[in-house]
């Protein structure tokens, strides 16, 4: 699996989450939740350290990653996060 994240995903992640040096955001499966992968599970993001790294994308200072416990819930596919202008929020796309 790939993970892309766009520069304008980049950007509101940075506002969002108010970050001003360097940073980790960690890509999660958690229970429930709606629009996710596999029925039952989404995505959630934190800002985290990370311990075993499955797959990482690094753009404006910041690391985009996935644990390997957690590369399960992608079964091959990519991770391509953008900003969906009209809402003002992310978006994720599995290609």
């Amino acid at each position: 699996m790939n993970i892309y994240v766009t520069e304008e995903a980049a950007r509101w992640y940075k506002e969002e989450l108010d970050i001003q040096k360097t940073a980790h955001i960690r890509f999660y499966v958690r229970y429930g939740g709606f629009g996710g992968l596999v029925p039952g599970f989404s995505l959630g993001v934190s800002l985290d350290s990370p311990h075993e790294i499955h797959t990482a994308y690094e753009t404006e200072n910041m690391t985009f990653y996935v644990e390997a416990k957690d590369a399960w819930y992608f079964e091959g596919k990519d991770l391509k996060v953008e900003v969906d202008k009209k809402l003002n929020e992310p978006v994720f796309t599995y290609i």
